[in-house]
């Protein structure tokens, strides 16, 4: 794709000019939106950013759910020189008011279910809410949806007078984006107009799109993962994007999918997981006589094969791409959809490289790992120890340029000579392919010096039988597994096999310690002597997540053991 400028403006003017009559961005429900009536909506809001006083430089966040109206908000805010912020669902209230305030957001887009999230929270700067679902003028103190819903749509999408020239240039800022990152505190990541341009028209060069691809997008849009490669790269090369009007749960997704037929979708390695555990792993091991043939490597194969056909056509049948990437797959979650002949693809990358630097396409995956650099990017292993293994280092033109009004910060991440210092730890194999070991931050150096990886351990314990999630802590010396068990599942389990006579909460209590010692013994006879577990603990309730669902680590640093 030849651009005379990487910048939104001119992606947005090259692609409608290109694909005018190609369908753009729509809901799977409903709507028949083209590039053209794209482009005519983005000038009218663009036209309306103007007469609120919105000049370039300008902020303008958008706290929204997916939807059509979000892109093309993004694209008015670049088409006049503003910068976006976007906010992703999820974070409360005090990080809002922070964002809003620390960023100087002038113009709030928000959506009907989140604009309950703005009461209470004031800044000097913001001046103007919008209601991004129908572009209807908020009033002050109208947050609830019952409200919303009264409101009349009062910005034109007809107003297509010609925008007032505007120099906008690759370095230009386009979006400030606060990370959810798991140490609890988030950090502005200022990206150019060229950062995000770049970076999705190198996607291309792992997975080319076309006119004929439909993306189906259920990540949050604000989210550099879903916004680059879900919204940008189909733009580019004319292809349709779609979006559900309400949360992506199974049950409304699967009549998606089977209606728009998806070639590309997005996702996060909780989604598959949850599938497989929850709907394909069942199936195998529902009795004793599958388990066990389960376990035989020639039946499992097959199983797994049939499975994926399975899978394939529940996705809609037509699927290419399945991008897995904002953490580590589960090995044999992995391992499944390699038998499978699942389209699955992997891919590295963080906010403040606009996200993506590594990854492969289906044909290219490979067990636990990556995949090469992506084209144009630069990846080094820093000072690697004699396994090859160090911090991730990137440089290319998608790089981020800081933090926004964190100097010392953005100087702490980058080298003298410019190199990027991501802060996860991987190396390189012959094949010049990445993989991932964990964070620095998070690994924790064991009584004798060695290091222990708590992300390999938690993979372990997420594939026992009856466990959600994990988080691997140190504590007063010892290695500490916090474990959050399926109870419904648990109890289904106790129901089968507990006496009539016997007391149901005592049964239950007793089972779970059951699965604490299997579980113990089931992780530290698959780990090092340095990794083994000395304590196994019961989370009761759900880990907190961040809006893109990490566990925040740093909750859970400073629990107390006897």
């Amino acid at each position: 794709m030849t651009l005379k400028k990487l910048t939104l403006p001119e992606l947005l003017k090259n692609s409608c000019s290109k694909f005018s009559k190609n369908l753009s961005l729509n809901f799977v429900a409903s709507g028949k939106k083209t590039y053209q009536d794209l482009y005519n909506e983005v000038v009218s809001i663009a036209n309306h950013l103007l007469h609120l006083g919105v000049k370039k430089g300008d902020k303008v966040a958008i706290l929204s759910a997916n939807m059509p109206n979000w892109g093309i908000t993004q694209f008015a805010i670049a088409n006049i020189g503003a910068i976006a912020v976007p906010v992703l669902p999820g974070f409360c209230s005090t990080e809002l008011q922070n964002i809003l305030e620390h960023a100087e957001v002038k113009v709030i887009f928000v959506s009907r279910l989140l604009a309950k999230c703005l009461e209470g929270v004031k800044t000097p700067f913001l001046k103007h809410k919008i209601l991004i679902n129908n572009f209807s003028t908020i009033p002050e103190g109208c947050y609830q949806p019952e409200d919303l819903d009264k409101l009349v749509p009062d910005i034109s999408l007809n107003n297509t007078t010609p925008l007032p020239e505007v120099s906008i240039e690759e370095e230009d800022i386009a979006s400030i984006i606060y990370t959810s990152g798991t140490t609890g505190f988030s950090k502005g990541v200022v990206l150019t107009h060229k950062n995000l341009v770049w970076d999705a028209r190198q996607c291309h060069t792992i997975q080319p799109v076309d006119e004929t691809y439909r993306f189906l997008s259920i990540l949050p849009m604000a989210h550099t993962y879903e916004n680059t490669l879900g919204l940008l790269l189909p733009l580019m090369y004319g292809a349709q994007v779609y979006y559900l009007d309400r949360v992506p749960t199974p049950k409304l997704l699967v009549p998606a999918m089977q209606k728009i037929r998806p070639t590309v979708v997005l996702s996060v390695p909780l989604i598959i997981e949850k599938i497989y555990k929850s709907q394909v792993l069942p199936k195998f091991t529902g009795s004793k006589w599958m388990s066990k043939l389960y376990q035989f490597a020639p039946a499992r194969k097959l199983f797994n094969r049939l499975a994926g056909k399975k899978l394939m056509e529940t996705f809609g049948g037509e699927l290419k791409f399945f991008g897995i990437g904002g953490s580590k797959l589960d090995g044999t979650v992995e391992q499944f959809l390699r038998e499978a002949k699942f389209p699955y693809a992997i891919g590295y990358g963080l906010t403040e490289t606009s996200p993506m630097s590594a990854g492969s396409a289906p044909r290219g995956t490979f067990l636990q790992g990556v995949g090469p650099a992506m084209e144009g990017v630069q990846i080094k292993i820093n000072e690697p120890d004699k396994t090859g293994q160090g911090e991730i280092w990137i440089k290319g033109p998608h790089v981020m340029k800081g933090y926004y009004k964190k100097p010392e910060l953005t100087q702490e991440v980058f080298s003298e000579d410019g190199w990027f210092k991501t802060g996860d730890l991987g190396s390189f194999d012959r094949k010049g392919r990445l993989s991932i070991r964990g964070r620095i931050k998070t690994m924790i150096l064991g009584s004798s010096g060695e290091n222990i990886y708590p992300e390999e351990i938690e993979s372990i314990i997420n594939n026992f039988r009856f466990v959600n999630e994990s988080l691997v802590v140190e504590s007063k010396g010892k290695l500490v597994a916090m474990v959050h068990f399926n109870m419904e599942e648990l109890e289904k389990q106790v129901q089968k096999i507990k006496s009539q006579a016997g007391n149901y909460k005592t049964a239950i209590n007793d089972y779970i310690e059951e699965q604490k010692k299997e579980l113990f013994e089931y992780v530290n006879s698959r780990v090092n002597n340095f990794s083994k577990l000395q304590l196994v603990l019961v989370q009761h309730e759900p880990f907190e997540k961040t809006p893109t669902h990490k566990i925040k680590r740093f909750l859970y640093n400073n629990i107390n053991i006897k």
